[in-house]
């Protein structure tokens, strides 16, 4: 069942059209990451149905309501920002109450529901702390317990993890998708970061030049990319096509074979066996990239694991010449 009904959304700048003719249906309790680069109209998606932005044309509907011209607060979303936008003289509890006596409830219910809220995000005991006296994860995560204590029907994200460090961000990506199946809310979550869309992510819509390119469960992105964007946008792809399509697979078109598909060194049957030369070696720590030019006149992305070697016997490989070899299964003929 659609909790969130997109159709035919629309939005310009000026001469920049940055959403462009967008249909989009949002499963209740899924979490949905919008994907894309900087500019490609995911956060104006967002921003349009949190009611930030007004479409130029196209109707937004939510739980069967249109709500494309209603104002901000009276739809039933909340949003996550990426700089937690708290009040820096309040209390965490303050905080998380604030909504709850914008709305009139009594202290007590109030106070109740952001114990609540603070015990589901982790935070017990840290209710009288100040926003300065919390790390970065922490004041998330207190922007979370706010925008959750309403029990909105949609929690929009936007790039809310994007200020924290690698770790803490790796961190906080399964924290999220946790809290989000315990409280059973639609998450839609706005970022660029290919990873965090696949870690977290029911479905992924992928956008590009204010269209969505592709719109799929996270492997499937991966796996069965639509076109040369999504393949090259999401992770690292091989892409073979023109003549050395011909040569190495016998057809025309255009081919992406995934980097850790590729073997070095190794020849069988029933697999693409190709001879190149190491242009290039990545030490990885866990495993190394190798840039590999090949005879049929296309650089391919292999990727190895570094079960035993070192970082300087992979480094001694540059400029040697290898056998590339891959199972036809995993080349995918983008369409």
């Amino acid at each position: 069942m659609a909790i969130i009904e997109i159709q035919n959304l629309a939005k310009s700048f000026g001469s920049v059209k940055a959403v462009d003719g967008v249909d989009l249906d949002i499963q209740a309790g899924e979490f949905l990451t919008l994907l894309g680069p900087s500019g490609s109209g995911k956060t104006t998606v967002l921003r349009m149905i949190a009611g930030f932005e007004t479409p130029d044309s196209g109707s937004i509907k939510l739980n069967g309501t249109d709500i494309t011209y209603l104002p901000p607060y009276e739809r039933d979303v909340n949003t996550v920002f990426q700089d937690y936008a708290l009040f820096p003289h309040m209390d965490v509890l303050s905080n998380i109450e604030y909504g709850l006596k914008v709305k009139k409830f009594e202290k007590a219910e109030r106070r109740e529901k952001a114990l609540k809220a603070l015990e589901q995000v982790r935070l017990a005991g840290y209710e009288n702390r100040k926003p300065n006296q919390l790390s970065g994860g922490q004041r998330q995560r207190v922007a979370l317990a706010r925008a959750l204590v309403n029990r909105p029907s949609v929690l929009l994200l936007d790039e809310p993890l994007g200020a924290l460090d690698l770790k803490l961000r790796q961190q906080m990506q399964i924290e999220l998708k946790e809290l989000q199946r315990e409280v059973g809310i639609t998450f839609i979550f706005v970022t660029h970061d290919q990873e965090e869309a696949l870690t977290m992510s029911d479905r992924i819509a992928v956008f590009d030049k204010g269209k969505i390119q592709q719109l799929d469960k996270p492997a499937a992105i991966y796996e069965s990319p639509k076109n040369e964007f999504v393949a090259g946008f999401v992770g690292i792809s091989n892409l073979i096509s023109g003549a050395a399509a011909q040569k190495l697979i016998g057809k025309a078109g255009t081919f992406t074979v995934r980097p850790e598909k590729i073997r070095l060194g190794m020849t069988g049957s029933d697999v693409r066996n190709a001879e190149g030369l190491i242009k290039e070696v990545e030490y990885l720590g866990p495993s190394t990239r190798f840039l590999v030019q090949l005879d049929a006149g296309v650089e391919l992305m292999a990727l190895r694991q570094n079960s035993s070697e070192s970082a300087f016997e992979v480094e001694a490989m540059r400029n040697t010449r290898t056998t590339l070899s891959w199972e036809i299964a995993s080349e995918y003929q983008l369409v």
